[in-house]
């Protein structure tokens, strides 16, 4: 069992479809996706990490530092610049649809991104970062021209 999208966009595994989002909002310019609502988990994230700051200094010092930082996350979406992805890297990956008319906009910003994905096979439910998106891609403009709703299931 798996994740299923229609319109021949996306067959396998969840962790598969979070690592494709996660690579889209990489080459999109985004923060890390498990930094942002809805993925952040106070309890297990280390957004130092997945930033690359290297805290607490030697003295411990920096640990107020520490504090006013975590207490900023997780980045709300709503203070970037609007993006139809923005539909796409939220939404339930388990459940709902992303209405057709939304469809054609995604697939566009998907597009813009291909040659920014790394171009190589890294097996499992992903294969090739470019032709996964390109496979996405044409489901989404599938489901535009047919009016249908792109459905999680």
């Amino acid at each position: 069992m798996g994740l299923d999208i229609s319109h021949e966009t996306w067959h396998g595994a969840y962790s598969a479809f979070h690592a494709w989002r996660q690579e889209i909002a990489r080459v999109a310019g985004l923060p890390p996706l498990d930094l942002m609502e809805g993925f952040y988990d106070e309890n297990s994230s280390n957004p130092f990490t997945m930033i690359d700051i290297r805290y607490p200094d030697k003295n411990g010092s920096d640990v107020w530092q520490i504090t006013k930082i975590r207490k900023s996350f997780p980045i709300k979406w709503d203070c970037l610049k609007p993006n139809p992805l923005y539909e796409l890297l939220t939404h339930s990956d388990s459940e709902g649809y992303i209405n057709w008319s939304k469809c054609e906009k995604i697939a566009d910003e998907l597009e813009k991104l291909l040659p920014l994905f790394n171009d190589e096979n890294i097996g499992g439910h992903i294969g090739n970062w470019k032709d996964k998106t390109k496979t996405f891609i044409k489901g989404l403009r599938l489901a535009f021209k047919k009016k249908e709703r792109l459905q999680f299931r």
